[in-house]
């Protein structure tokens, strides 16, 4: 018998996820109604968690606080006489730190559902071959997320001890708030957690044809002074070590994004080669058509047949080129309209 609320029926039809259609396109709405079936599943997986998670309360307590404990004791080293303590302040207070501990453990253990449902929402618009890397990418994406966050942990006490360091020694007792903290160490481990996943999101670009493995590689040298730029102003401390921490592994997971990218895009041109149905991208993308003509030209530029053809036959070849370029980004040029306006 269906649930009835005043007469009317209780449905939960809405839930179920919305039929995909074979070719990927959808309309706004459908659009609508699967980024909602996502949002639902992704938060009711994070309370269900949650409520699993503060059960062990106590545990992840002393869990969380461990690294202002090491902290704490790494400064003494240097200041013997520092005072630091965590205290709680207000009767609604230490309800309040039992649930942002419990909320960061749910999150954690419940990344491998709403990575999926973010990966979910994004295939409906792919094709069947490239929907097989589905498991693929949540298998790779739960565990750089876990890494990030445990480098987090990791390098916590060594910021957290720089940070204290600070504490004037005019007889200053350094009272940390524990919900400010909680909250401060809950926002640094995400950060880590999500700066782990960018190599695995430039992979999937390069999967779905957005973003080829010569764009990667063109612009290397820019996206790893990216990385360091986020490491710096990600890690709380002033120090390089800290820094370093973060940005070596994210330059060696980019690295390996690109490697992996050259190795599909090359597996792509054999298959375009041999005859085989393969989407080329770069034919529905004037940017990137643009991109490969002047790659040409700069190859037959470069040959040995551009010095000895002479510099008259090199000019003549670059023209032609440019113009194969021009036709790209969708430009039109008449020579003879020129010849018409010339005087002589």
């Amino acid at each position: 018998m269906p649930l009835t609320i005043k007469g009317r029926k209780l449905s939960f039809a809405w839930l179920k996820p919305p039929p995909a259609p074979p070719d990927g396109s959808m309309t706004l709405f459908e659009h609508l109604k699967e980024l909602r079936y996502r949002l639902v599943v992704a938060s009711l997986a994070i309370v269900i968690a949650t409520i699993a998670a503060f059960a062990f309360n106590g545990f992840l307590f002393q869990l969380l606080i461990q690294p202002y404990t090491k902290a704490i004791a790494l400064a003494k080293q240097t200041r013997p006489d520092l005072q630091a303590d965590l205290v709680i302040q207000g009767a609604t207070a230490p309800f309040t730190v039992s649930l942002k501990i419990s909320l960061l453990a749910g999150l954690i253990l419940s990344a491998p559902i709403w990575l999926y449902q973010i990966w979910a929402f994004i295939v409906p618009g792919l094709l069947a071959k490239e929907k097989k890397w589905t498991l693929i990418v949540v298998g790779a994406a739960t565990p750089l997320f876990i890494a990030g966050i445990a480098l987090g942990y990791y390098v916590m006490p060594k910021g957290i001890a720089v940070l204290i360091n600070f504490t004037p020694d005019a007889g200053v007792a350094n009272l940390q708030d524990l919900g400010d903290f909680l909250s401060f160490m809950t926002r640094l481990m995400i950060v880590f957690g999500l700066a782990f996943e960018v190599p695995l999101f430039i992979l999937l670009l390069n999967v779905t044809g957005i973003l080829p493995a010569k764009v990667i590689s063109k612009y290397r040298s820019y996206i790893i002074f990216g990385v360091f730029v986020f490491a710096a102003v990600a890690t709380p401390t002033p120090d390089a070590i800290t820094m370093l921490l973060l940005a070596t592994p994210m330059v060696v997971l980019v690295i390996a994004a690109e490697i992996i990218a050259h190795a599909l895009d090359r597996s792509r041109n054999r298959k375009k080669a041999a005859g085989e149905d393969v989407i080329d991208y770069t034919e529905k993308d004037a940017a990137l058509k643009a991109m490969e003509v002047e790659d040409e030209r700069k190859v037959l530029d470069t040959g040995p047949g551009a010095s000895a053809n002479g510099s008259s036959t090199n000019g003549s070849s670059t023209n032609g080129h440019r113009s194969d370029s021009s036709e790209a980004i969708n430009h039109s040029y008449d020579p003879s309209v020129e010849r018409d306006e010339d005087p002589r």
